[in-house]
């Protein structure tokens, strides 16, 4: 099973960026966990960033034949990037919306996820465990029949 792990704006600076928010791990070290953890329930990462919306796109776009599920973390593009929701409309490629913070108990306008009605789950407010878990639901829903031959 191939998963892309796509990490939005800003999520280049964890381990600096507000510590007592998201913690002092930082964006490679979350993708090597991430990465060993699917490796052990045999699914494949390929891990991307980008702080650019068009860029997350285009990623999200050239992935599409090659991932059987997402684990996406938009950061701020979540509230408001219809951009976005509808590149994972188009792709139809199972997508699980992931927040390292608890975006429930946050500032109003975090509340807000235009993106999680065009994803089949959605993980927030632990951690490194959000991305375990968002791994975890992609690899229990298997490879998906309709979605051809991925290399």
């Amino acid at each position: 099973m191939n998963i892309l792990l796509l990490n939005g704006p800003n999520l280049n600076l964890l381990g600096e960026r507000e510590p007592s928010v998201y913690g002092t791990m930082t964006l490679a070290q979350l993708v090597s966990r991430v990465t060993a953890h699917a490796k052990k329930k045999g699914a494949k990462i390929r891990a991307r960033q980008s702080n650019s919306e068009g860029a997350l796109i285009d990623i999200l776009h050239s992935h599409r034949k090659w991932a059987h599920g997402i684990a996406f973390n938009p950061g701020a593009y979540t509230h408001y990037s219809y951009a976005l929701r509808d590149a994972i409309a188009s792709i139809q490629v199972p997508t699980i919306e992931v927040h390292l913070s608890d975006v429930t108990q946050r500032e109003e306008f975090r509340r807000i996820s235009v993106i999680e009605p065009v994803c089949v789950g959605r993980r927030y407010g632990k951690g490194l465990q959000s991305y375990l878990e968002a791994i975890d639901d992609l690899v229990a829903r298997g490879v998906p029949a309709d979605l051809g031959l991925h290399t």
